[in-house]
């Protein structure tokens, strides 16, 4: 998650993980509200479906339910890529 950008968005694949853009200061778990919310509506499910997990070294994981993983490789999807995310 890259925190202070212009607008929200998946940006590509960094390794073999998905970069995301997200348009909220990392002051008071603000772009972590607006990561939840992003992926949310994004993925058309409830913000109780998303949770931060972090690891011991900050990096942030996601475990979204509710969904097929299907759905979610298709819609977080980076914008022009052709592939499918990993």
């Amino acid at each position: 998650m890259q925190p202070n950008a212009r607008r929200s968005e998946i940006v590509g694949l960094y390794g073999d993980s998905l970069k995301i853009k997200i348009a909220a200061v990392p002051e008071d778990g603000k772009a972590n509200a607006e990561l939840i919310s992003f992926l949310a509506e994004v993925l058309g499910i409830a913000r109780a479906n998303v949770m931060l997990i972090r690891s011991e070294f900050a990096c942030e994981r996601c475990l979204v339910s509710g969904v097929s993983v299907d759905l979610v490789r298709s819609k977080l999807r980076p914008k022009g890529e052709a592939n499918e995310v990993p």
